[in-house]
């Protein structure tokens, strides 16, 4: 019987003698090409990634031996704005008391006196009663007109500071500082060349579930991104500080004026101003709360469309790197799949998935090591979420290709019953706003913005 002239062996790609047409032989050979080209792209990252996570592992054991008190205490003013309930309110508020500082401040900041977590702040000042060096006060700013309501909150509160006030620390209430927070965030100033001094949040679900564990490993990759280069930190509004000089030098709050993001717009304006931000490792701070699957997609796709108003060399990078990937991994993975069920050669490409998936499993234990040792309060909590960062982190990076192709297409968020179309980095519009007290509870677990 004649061969049929269709047959062919292309052993350079791992095909078996198959009755495939020519053009569609020629098809898979080059998307097998393709694949090896992003797989070999993608293994390359993921070795500069794992290296990028034991320099942050090395930066926060460096940092952690630091561990004398600091003489540098000056009277500091906490700014804690606040809108509805957080889950665990009352634990995180507490913690702010709890500050092992000689003399500090309080300046809760709501827009309402209807406000619901106003009745869990005097709760939790009258059972802190007896901490001597702190003392608190409400500040009630009323509804924004042409910002964000945290950024007004903001602007509010930092007319109310005390006069012997020298730094200032913002805070979110979503997050339970631990007891040397404070003093940590705040020592690093003596050096009067640095702009701030900043954290980071780290999520950890209390009662677990899927999408409280894929936003905490989301929300885990951006970590890493800290370290001890000043000039390409960045702030995070819940866990920052500042000189007061250097913020009435600066004028933040003008630069406010019209923003959504505090953290942002802080950020580019110590840019201009060419003053570093300094990451204190030990002021990584736990956010224990849960999610639902819409309230992920909600938070991680509201951080993307911020940031490609604010930063949108950040967004971009985002979007090409988290499309390369998908296309690398996912693509691979449908690749093996469907060899696997034509009888074809499979090994080869899985083998390269494996290494890829490994590099990403490694900085994921990388960065969980090294948080453990900022956060040696939470290890046991820590440790309940290490196979989620482990397992999880190909879909955080899928789930960063969604979000930032949902900010490609829109610039309107919705924050704490607050619609806002994003209309430039000075000017937010108000579309809509709830009242405080007729927030859904289902909306009260995402807090910042």
């Amino acid at each position: 019987m004649r061969a049929s002239p269709f047959k062919f062996y292309v052993p350079d790609v791992g095909l078996r003698i198959c009755p495939l047409r020519g053009v569609t032989l020629v098809a898979h050979r080059v998307f097998m090409y393709v694949f090896y080209f992003f797989a070999v792209v993608l293994i390359w990252l993921g070795l500069v990634s794992l290296r990028g996570g034991f320099h942050f592992l090395a930066y926060v054991r460096r940092q952690e031996l630091i561990q004398e008190p600091s003489s540098f205490t000056p009277f500091a003013s906490i700014i804690a704005p606040t809108r509805g309930l957080d889950q665990g309110l009352e634990k995180n508020l507490a913690a702010l008391f709890k500050q092992d500082y000689p003399a500090y401040e309080i300046i809760f900041v709501a827009d309402s006196v209807a406000d619901a977590s106003l009745k869990i702040i005097e709760e939790v000042r009258r059972s802190c009663a007896d901490r001597s060096v702190v003392t608190t006060r409400v500040v009630i700013a009323g509804e924004a007109r042409e910002c964000g309501q945290k950024v007004h909150n903001l602007r509010a509160a930092v007319r109310e500071l005390d006069a012997q006030s020298a730094v200032i620390v913002f805070v979110d209430t979503d997050a339970r500082p631990q007891v040397d927070w404070l003093r940590s965030l705040v020592a690093p100033l003596a050096d009067e060349q640095l702009g701030v001094t900043t954290g980071y949040r780290w999520f950890i679900p209390l009662q677990g579930g899927f999408a409280s564990h894929l936003r905490a490993v989301w929300n885990a990759s951006i970590a890493s991104a800290l370290g001890e280069n000043g000039d390409r930190n960045f702030c995070w509004g819940g866990a920052t500080a500042i000189r007061r000089s250097v913020f009435e030098r600066l004028d933040i709050s003008e630069q406010w004026r019209g923003t959504l993001s505090d953290d942002f717009a802080l950020m580019r304006a110590l840019r201009r101003a060419q003053l570093p931000i300094h990451f204190v490792p030990r002021c990584l701070t736990a956010s224990l709360e849960d999610c639902s699957f819409r309230e992920l997609l909600e938070f991680t796709t509201r951080q993307l469309k911020i940031t490609r108003v604010y930063a949108p060399q950040f967004w971009k990078a985002v979007l090409m790197g988290s499309l390369l990937f998908v296309f690398g991994f996912f693509g691979g993975l449908a690749l093996v799949i469907t060899r696997m069920a034509l009888g074809l050669s499979w090994t080869f490409p899985c083998s390269l998935m494996l290494v890829i998936f490994l590099l990403g499993a490694g900085k994921a234990y990388v960065r969980w090591r090294a948080v453990c040792l900022a956060l040696p309060a939470l290890r046991f909590e820590l440790r309940r979420g290490l196979t989620a960062h482990l397992l999880l982190w190909p879909l955080a990076s899928a789930l960063y290709l969604y979000n930032a192709l949902g900010a490609a297409c829109s610039r309107r968020i919705n924050w704490r019953g607050i619609t806002y179309e994003l209309k430039s980095p000075t000017e937010t519009v108000i579309i809509l706003l709830v009242s405080s007290t007729e927030i859904p509870q289902s909306n009260r677990t995402t807090r910042r913005a």
